[in-house]
């Protein structure tokens, strides 16, 4: 951020190491802490502004504290002041904001002074509501000495109505979000043709972010505003940003459609951080099948918040889910009761799905320093400015190791030393990085992936761009090779009707309705209090039949409510308060048919393979677990429609003969194959952008289509997100590690830290620990014959 470097008033930031010393006091305490990594201090590199840098934007620049650039940014404007599109992709709080804002607002200054029309305009777009909100501030502060010439607005959906006219007509750095963009900005591109005529820069901030379903939209969003703004004879250039990128260059290019240059070397400052992993103890609880049981990453993070709230640190716990974030503001605000009454006020949760005043509420408490803990989404994860934190804990692996970097990086963030902490969960691939800290420590982040052919992404915006401008024979290159092949297909289903040179949208609805760019299938689920009617959220369609079902148990706002009735024809979900000492985890079976094999090659006797495949699934039932320990007090039926998914998978079989080299004998060979499926799902963040909630797996001894053992694991969205791909291409090594996360768990049978899945529909029944790691070797073996799968 441009702020990061802006002088803050000084606090009491106390040391990392200090602070670390009395979480690891009392009993058992130290032994939980598995590995301590300690990044030393780095000093800055400065360079100097380019020429062309107008010299009122430096001046304004200097009075906020910053008198020289570090080198990464004067290398970043050079760029863009050249015309190039670039990506900066330095650390946390390394300046990366005043690295694209320095040309941006120095150009935007140049078009002000223009005497007819509307002079340059830019455009920013962020993939949250609450990071445009936050450089919407950042820009006003560095840009109140330039007067009128910059006139930055935000439009989203939070945009009262009468001010959306005014941002069309006078903003000229408009900031917003890729769902504005697709749904609002680009079919009403006549209304903004001024704008976008202008249009120099657009700036794609946190880029690492737009991987998966969802970059794979953005991807073609971004084609689609190339070519509108094209008819109205603008080139815009990028300007993009990310904390964490692997091959940004690549990454970024892929996204765009253009080529970029990237900027790695950073010449930012860093103070020391500390960076601790934490596994709770084992508790004398067993659970499913007698396994043993961990204390959960919530419980045991809401009493680190409560700790360090007691000694004054201030904190933000990041966890996973929407129910974890207040499960564990609930928490620590009970115990910081029994301490300070002044206390349990200064911690909240803050999560999506709130409506947009409770969000700004929380936003502007948090700047104040009025709130000393929060327990927050990756809502909060992205690069808002979070003035003076001291430590972050993080409840649970996030799922790649740029989330967990992104994460770490909230604290610290104005130089001063910072802490971080890992909490495992019960988990194969939290057990194994909190005994693997080279896994997180020496290797860098994950390649993003997206796929912007995917069928099911490029279709609807071949519709919108159609909507928006009659598609002609030229345009079909800028959308991709897969293009040319759906046109025909588009036209049979009669969505295009091609007149002369080129197809246009025929139907009445709107073609961006078609799509949700989020990939979340359908309208949101509306919350709503039985009692009042007064609507509490949403919750994205995908996920209403796992937690917004019949009986579920949905936090809010510090409050708990028990789902009466799910209505998903008119996607509405009934509520009640009530306080149920349980939790709720939704249960499902699933089936998998393949319909195309894309490629195949030999381990071996054993095949693996990628490919497109069809999966159903059906929520059949629910449990309810105890808050604090996660033991389970029963489990209740429930009748929902089953959902079908086309999606791509990597799937590998094995034949009699590696069973019995294996000595896998028939009756272990479905808990054999049951235990290598969980916990290589588990595994795979390690290699591809994705965590296990992205994708699914369904093992069976005998397949009716390949008549062999076989274990498959699926991309989770329509059309599939480069998971399953980046799978294949990385499977021996996956699944190497895979097999050495089972071998050195210390159960005996398996446990939620190896095989068990915490989404598993059967009960985690059967499941066999020795023979899945026989079962492995034995795959590998084959695998180490052969060459890999081509990138």
């Amino acid at each position: 951020m441009a702020h990061d470097q802006i002088p803050r008033q000084a606090g009491i930031h106390p040391s990392p190491r200090a602070v670390l010393g009395r979480l690891s006091t009392g009993a058992g305490r130290g032994a939980r802490i598995t590995h301590t990594e300690h990044l030393p201090p780095r000093p800055g590199t400065h360079a100097d502004w380019p020429s062309a840098i107008r010299p009122e934007v430096i001046n304004a620049i200097r009075a906020a504290g910053i008198d020289r650039p570090w080198a990464h940014q004067a290398r970043t404007a050079e760029h863009a002041l050249r015309g190039d599109s670039v990506v900066v992709a330095t650390g946390t709080a390394s300046g990366k904001s005043l690295a694209y804002l320095a040309p941006v607002l120095s150009t935007l200054l140049d078009g002000s002074e223009e005497p007819n029309g509307r002079g340059t305009t830019a455009l920013y777009l962020s993939p949250t509501k609450a990071l445009a909100a936050d450089q919407r501030r950042a820009v006003a502060g560095l840009t109140a000495p330039l007067g009128t010439g910059i006139r930055a607005a935000v439009y989203d959906g939070d945009t009262p109505v009468e001010e959306r006219e005014w941002v069309r007509q006078y903003a000229n750095y408009v900031l917003t979000n890729p769902d504005m963009l697709h749904r609002g900005i680009l079919p009403g591109h006549p209304r903004w043709s001024s704008f976008l005529r202008a249009l120099r820069y657009v700036v794609i901030d946190e880029c690492h972010t737009y991987r998966g379903v969802f970059g794979s939209h953005v991807a073609q969003v971004l084609r689609r505003l190339r070519r509108v703004c094209a008819r109205y004879g603008s080139s815009p250039v990028f300007l993009l940003a990310s904390a964490t990128a692997s091959d940004p260059a690549v990454a970024a290019s892929r996204l765009t459609g253009v080529p970029v240059v990237e900027i790695t070397e950073d010449g930012s400052p860093r103070g020391e951080v500390v960076f601790a992993l934490w596994e709770p103890p084992l508790t004398e609880l067993h659970g499913e099948q007698g396994a043993p049981v961990r204390r959960t990453a919530t419980a045991e993070s809401a009493d680190l918040l409560t700790d360090l709230a007691v000694q004054g640190v201030r904190t933000v716990t990041f966890v996973r889910s929407r129910r974890g974030a207040e499960l564990i503001a609930l928490i620590a605000q009970e115990r910081l009761a029994e301490v300070d009454r002044s206390l349990p006020d200064r911690i909240a949760a803050y999560r999506g799905g709130y409506l947009p005043e409770e969000r700004r509420a929380l936003e502007k408490a948090l700047h104040s320093g009025e709130l000393l803990g929060l327990a927050a989404t990756t809502a909060l994860e992205l690069g808002m400015d979070i003035a003076g934190l001291d430590a972050v804990v993080v409840a649970g692996y996030p799922g790649t190791r740029a989330s967990l970097w992104q994460q770490a990086g909230r604290a610290g963030r104005t130089g001063e030393g910072a802490l971080a902490i890992l909490v495992a969960r019960d988990d194969p691939l939290d057990t194994y990085l909190v005994h693997h800290p080279d896994a997180l420590f020496r290797q860098p982040v994950e390649s993003t992936v997206l796929d912007p052919d995917n069928p099911y992404v490029l279709a609807p915006h071949l519709c919108a761009a159609a909507a928006e401008l009659p598609l002609t024979e030229p345009d079909l290159k800028l959308f991709g090779p897969a293009t040319e092949e759906l046109m025909p297909q588009l036209e049979q289903r009669k969505l295009l009707r091609r007149r002369a040179t080129a197809w246009h949208w025929t139907r009445r609805e709107r073609a961006a309705d078609l799509t949700d760019i989020r990939g979340a299938g359908g309208s949101p689920v509306q919350v709503v209090e039985a009692a009042t009617g007064r609507l509490l959220g949403t919750v994205d369609a995908a996920a209403a039949h796992t937690t917004v079902h019949e009986g579920a148990v949905h936090l809010h706002q510090g409050r708990s409510y028990l789902v009466r009735q799910l209505d998903l024809d008119d996607s509405v979900a009934l509520v009640e308060e009530a306080a149920p000492p349980y939790s709720t985890t939704a249960r499902d079976t699933t089936a998998i048919s393949i319909l195309e094999t894309t490629t195949e090659i030999p381990w071996g006797d054993a095949r693996l393979c990628f490919g497109s495949v069809e999966v159903t699934h059906q929520v059949v039932s629910f449990l309810r677990r105890k808050l604090i320990t996660g033991e389970v007090l029963g489990e209740s039926k429930l009748d929902l429609p089953p959902r079908t998914l086309r999606t791509r998978a990597v799937w590998w079989t094995v034949t009699d003969d590696q069973l019995e080299e294996a000595r896998v004998h028939p009756q272990a060979l479905g808990g054999a194959l049951h235990a290598a499926e969980h916990a290589s799902i588990g595994i795979l963040p390690l290699f591809a952008t994705c965590d296990r909630w992205d994708i699914g797996g369904v093992s069976v001894p005998l397949h009716p289509d390949t008549l062999l053992p076989t274990v498959f694991v699926y991309d989770g969205h329509p059309g599939g997100a480069g998971f399953a791909e980046r799978a294949f291409h990385t499977a021996a090594r996956w699944l190497a590690a895979t097999r050495e996360a089972i071998a050195a768990c210390e159960c005996e049978a398996g446990c939620p830290s190896c095989i068990q899945s915490p989404k598993c529909g059967n009960g985690n029944d059967p499941l066999d620990k020795k023979a899945a790691i026989r079962l492995l070797t034995t795959l590998l073996a084959g695998a180490a014959e052969q060459p890999p799968a081509a990138e």
